[in-house]
Order: structure tokens, then C-alpha cells, then sequence
């Protein structure tokens, strides 16, 4: 597991766009899985899942983001999680490092 969280000032909808542009157009085997959305007043909550195929672990990856806003006031929590083959703990994260950096690049640049 790899984790990125970080508050943003911006647009929701942008920012998920951009999001969602940028992770499944950095990766040719990147895909969208789900997600939902949530509204109560002015709070707003997206929450995705991608996945894409990682070479160096020979299997799949999946990230799950969670963008939760407030007027324009965003906070970004991004987990990927299935990026080892070993049975019992994890010898390989690499998969999941670099799919949590296209995330950040992107975040980091929105800021």
C-alpha cells in the first residue's frame, strides 16, 4: 500500500477532472472501475477506484481516490493497494509507488 493526502483550494469538478484525465491517460492499461458520488449541502465527496496492469510486479494495480470538498476548499486522500506477488508480505511495491506518482504530479500541480 502507498498513500498520498493533500489539501487543495480549487474547483471540485476541475480537480476531478483532472484527476480522472490524467490517471487514465498516463498509463495505456489504466481503467476506471467505479465510484460515487455524495452531496449534503456544500460538501461534496467523489470517491473513484482505477486500476492498470504494472510490468515491473506482472499484475494489477488498483488506486482508490477520495476527493472530499468544501466550497473551494479540497481534500485529496489517494491508496493503491495490489501491487506485490508474495503470499504472506510485501516484496514489491513498485507498481503501486508509480501509480500513486501520476496522482501526485497532478495534484502538485493543480496547487
Amino acid at each position: 500500500m502507498a498513500k498520498y493526502e493533500s489539501g487543495l483550494r480549487g474547483n471540485f469538478d476541475e480537480f476531478l477532472h483532472r484527476l480522472d484525465n490524467g490517471i487514465l491517460h498516463g498509463s495505456a492499461s489504466a481503467s476506471f472501475e467505479g465510484g460515487s458520488n455524495y452531496k449534503s449541502g456544500d460538501v461534496r465527496c467523489a470517491v473513484r477506484v482505477y486500476e492498470r496492469y504494472s510490468m515491473i510486479g506482472s499484475n494489477r494495480v488498483s488506486l482508490n481516490i477520495t476527493l472530499v470538498g468544501n466550497g473551494d476548499d479540497l481534500f485529496l486522500s489517494a491508496i493503491t493497494s495490489g501491487g506485490s506477488q508474495a503470499v504472506f508480505f510485501k516484496i514489491n511495491t513498485f507498481g503501486e509507488e508509480s501509480f500513486l506518482d501520476c496522482v501526485i504530479k497532478i495534484a502538485e500541480a493543480y496547487k
